[in-house]
C-alpha cells in the first residue's frame, strides 16, 4: 500500500510566473490507478494554513468516500491566489462583463481562455505523466466555486471530450448578460456533453444574487440540455463560503465516482 501524499508542481503559465499546482494522491495499491478531479483555487482545498478564506477539506472527503464505497479520486488543485484570480477565471467567450465599472477589479480583463488552455495543455499532461491517473474523459472531472464555478462550467462545455462531469458550485454567472450566456451555451451543444452538477445557496447578499443568476442559467439549460446530464442542488440558507462548498463537494465526488459504474 502506498500512503497518501500531497505533491507540489510548479508549471509554466503563459506570460506569467510559474503556477503552483498541488496534487493529492490518496492511499492506493501499487498497481492501482484512480480517476481525477481538476479544481480551481487549490489554495483552499487541502488545509487551513494555505487558505485565507476557509478549507474544503478534500482529503477528508476522499478518505470518507474510500471507506464508504471503496472508491477514491486524485484531486488536482490549481492555485488562484494572486490578484488576477477573477481575470484568470472569467472567459471572454461567455460574453462581455455585465457588472458596473465601479464593481470591477481594477484593470479587469477576461483571460479565462488562457487559464482553460493551461489546464488542458499543461496541467493535465503533467499530472498524467507523473501520477497514477486513469486517463480518458470518463475518469476526469472539473470542479470550482464562484468564479471557479464559472471556469468549471467553461471547461466542461469547451472540452467535453476531456471531462465527463463538472461541479459548478455557486457560479458567478451574474458577471454575464443573460442573452450572451444563453448564446454561449447553445454554441457549445454537441453529441458529447458533460454531466453538470449545479449548486447554489442564498444565505448572504452575494450568494442570493448568485442564486438568481444560477436559476436563470438552469432554466436555459432545461431548454436545450439532456435532463439525465443535469443536476441542481439549492440550499437557501447557505452562504458564499468554503464551509458551504465542503459538504457539496462530497456529494459531487460521490456522484462522479458513482457514474463510473
Amino acid at each position: 500500500m502506498i500512503q497518501e501524499q500531497i505533491h507540489s508542481l510548479r508549471l509554466p503559465y503563459p506570460g506569467r510566473e510559474e503556477r503552483l499546482v498541488r496534487v493529492f494522491v490518496p492511499a492506493h495499491e501499487e498497481d492501482e490507478r484512480l480517476p481525477v478531479i481538476y479544481m480551481t483555487d487549490g489554495q483552499n482545498l487541502f488545509d487551513e494554513e494555505s487558505s485565507g478564506f476557509g478549507c474544503w477539506h478534500t482529503r477528508e472527503a476522499i478518505r470518507a468516500q474510500r471507506q464508504q464505497s471503496g472508491r477514491a479520486a486524485i484531486v488536482v488543485g490549481i492555485h488562484n491566489d494572486d490578484p488576477r484570480r477573477e481575470c484568470d477565471l472569467t472567459p471572454a467567450a461567455m460574453g462581455a462583463l455585465a457588472i458596473p465599472e465601479e464593481e470591477r477589479q481594477p484593470g479587469m480583463s477576461q483571460d479565462g481562455e488562457v487559464f482553460a488552455d493551461f489546464v488542458v495543455q499543461t496541467v493535465m499532461p503533467a499530472v498524467e505523466a507523473r501520477f497514477p491517473v486513469l486517463t480518458g474523459r470518463e475518469n476526469t472531472a472539473v470542479c470550482g466555486s464562484s468564479c471557479g464555478g464559472v471556469m468549471a462550467l467553461f471547461l466542461g462545455l469547451r472540452y467535453p471530450e476531456r471531462f465527463c462531469a463538472a461541479g459548478v458550485l455557486s457560479p458567478a454567472l451574474l458577471l454575464f448578460r443573460e442573452e450572451d450566456l444563453q448564446r454561449w451555451i447553445w454554441s457549445c451543444l454537441g453529441e458529447e456533453l458533460p454531466y453538470l452538477y449545479l449548486y447554489t445557496g442564498a444565505g448572504d447578499e452575494l450568494e442570493a444574487r448568485i442564486f438568481e443568476s444560477t436559476e436563470r442559467a438552469y432554466d436555459m439549460l432545461l431548454e436545450c440540455y439532456p435532463m439525465e446530464l443535469l443536476n441542481e442542488v439549492v440550499l437557501l440558507d447557505q452562504p458564499h463560503h468554503e464551509r458551504a462548498w465542503e459538504p457539496i463537494f462530497r456529494d459531487f465526488l460521490h456522484l462522479f465516482l458513482s457514474r463510473q459504474e
